[in-house]
């Protein structure tokens, strides 16, 4: 079929075309008369972010990041938010709507149950490349439109806020039980420090240690001058007539017996060459320098043994006081680890305290990213039925199923209308055409519109 063939059939079938466009248009005008008229309110709100937290500072992500508008319009969709609506406008309190409820079902709750038909008349809709996002609401009556569309903003405002706020809190919570736990460890940690020193006795373990130090290199240096003492009076190794050390050289009395014993040594041998060793006087000198050698040699004896006995004293003191600085330094070493274990505990609490303090003020922060930029007005005029909108809508529908109805209706009952369905017709080709319409006169201007004649066969 050519349009040319189209057109025919349309022209020979226009009565069903005109029946079938006028029934479609007349219908869609009764319906949308008779359907109720349906108002819708739209509010518009702004993400105003900018970026950073007001309250911490800190820097927060981009709002215009992936998925964050489709999350954002889940809040306003979700049942949570609904229910505040509910309980903003109270509807759960209205005797007509209780009754309703009662006749629709009248199980569960009715604040679920209203919250779920206040979502089903929800729109939202996010602007093109902006944070501004429409909140529309349908509904039969005016002002109750809008009085929703204004408790869905607001509701989405409060509920930025909480879901902003609430994991705060949160934490705000988890942290109070841990900053207990913590300040426990910490007057745990500050109780072994103040009983280890005083225990050891210690105050300032670091100056106790230098002071004890210093005492250790005295003795050390006290021991070395005992040692050579011992050495330079003779002690085990020297004879008792041996010179040198320091406490024969600062022994005046020692000293004095020395001289004594030249002296006398000398006026013997003066004495053996001029008188002789058989003379009475040379024996008197040889008994007096016996007598200061024997002096002499007691006295260099004593202060061998008070030079020895002082060694001792100064190695047995040099040896406990290396034990007190060895001891000193382990408990310096213990006590480092017990004041870092408390360092440690400190540097947690406060951590954790400071922590608080920042969940805490967020946990009471006030302040949404979401602003109302146009609050819903009530609506001056119906937004559905369009009577417009659906009038071109039948019209273009009607002459559609028009068409359809005509080719329908020549499909079950087929005519000749032009040299071209003859030759499909009867399959031979046509030898002339005479051409009736010149004797055709004074027919009506709807004569085309009356049926050909019938194909019977060839």
């Amino acid at each position: 079929m050519n349009f040319l063939q189209l057109t025919r059939i349309l022209q020979a079938r226009f009565k069903i075309v005109l029946f079938v466009l006028l029934l479609t248009v007349l219908t869609t005008l009764c319906i949308s008369i008779l359907l109720p008229k349906s108002f819708k309110a739209t509010t518009t709100v702004m993400l105003t972010s900018k970026g950073v937290d007001p309250v911490t500072g800190h820097t927060i992500p981009v709002q215009l990041m992936h998925g964050f508008m489709a999350t954002q319009l889940d809040i306003i969709t979700s049942n949570r938010t609904a229910l505040m609506v509910v309980d903003q406008l109270k509807l759960d309190q209205h005797t007509a709507i209780k009754q309703r409820f009662e006749k629709a079902d009248g199980e569960g709750s009715i604040r679920d149950w209203l919250a779920s038909m206040l979502v089903k008349n929800l729109h939202v809709e996010p602007s093109r490349e902006s944070n501004v996002i429409s909140i529309s609401f349908k509904g039969s009556d005016r002002e109750f439109v809008a009085a929703v569309a204004n408790a869905f903003a607001r509701a989405y405002q409060e509920m930025n806020i909480r879901l902003s706020v609430e994991p705060s809190q949160q934490a705000s919570v988890y942290l109070s039980n841990q900053l207990q736990v913590l300040r426990e460890k910490l007057q745990l940690a500050q109780k072994k420090v103040s009983r280890f020193q005083q225990e050891e006795g210690i105050v300032d373990v670091d100056n106790r240690l230098d002071v004890e130090t210093r005492r250790l290199n005295e003795l050390s240096s006290k021991l070395t001058l005992a040692q050579s003492d011992v050495m330079g009076s003779g002690g085990e190794r020297s004879d008792s007539n041996t010179d040198g050390g320091h406490s024969l050289v600062n022994n005046t009395l020692i000293n004095g017996l020395k001289v004594n014993l030249v002296q006398a040594e000398a006026k013997l041998a003066d004495t053996q060459q001029r008188l002789g060793k058989n003379h009475p006087e040379y024996e008197g000198v040889k008994a007096q320098v016996a007598k200061i050698r024997a002096e002499l040699a007691k006295h260099t004896k004593i202060t061998t043994q008070k030079a020895l006995s002082r060694e001792t004293e100064i190695r047995d003191a040099l040896e406990n006081q290396k034990t007190k600085v060895l001891a000193l330094q382990q408990a310096r070493n213990e006590l480092k680890l017990l004041l870092r274990e408390a360092e440690g505990a400190q540097h947690a609490y406060d951590s954790a305290l400071q922590h608080l303090n920042r969940t805490s003020l967020e946990g009471r922060s006030d302040l949404s990213s979401v602003s109302i930029l146009d609050p819903a007005t009530i609506p001056a005029s119906h937004d559905s039925p369009n009577l417009q909108l659906n009038l071109v809508v039948s019209v273009f529908l009607g002459s559609l199923l028009g068409i359809v109805f005509s080719l329908l209706a020549e499909m079950t009952d087929r005519r000749i209308r032009s040299a071209e369905d003859l030759v499909d017709v009867l399959q031979t080709p046509i030898l002339g055409s005479i051409d009736l319409r010149s004797k055709i006169t004074k027919r009506s201007r709807w004569s085309f519109l009356k049926p050909a004649h019938k194909v019977t066969g060839c």
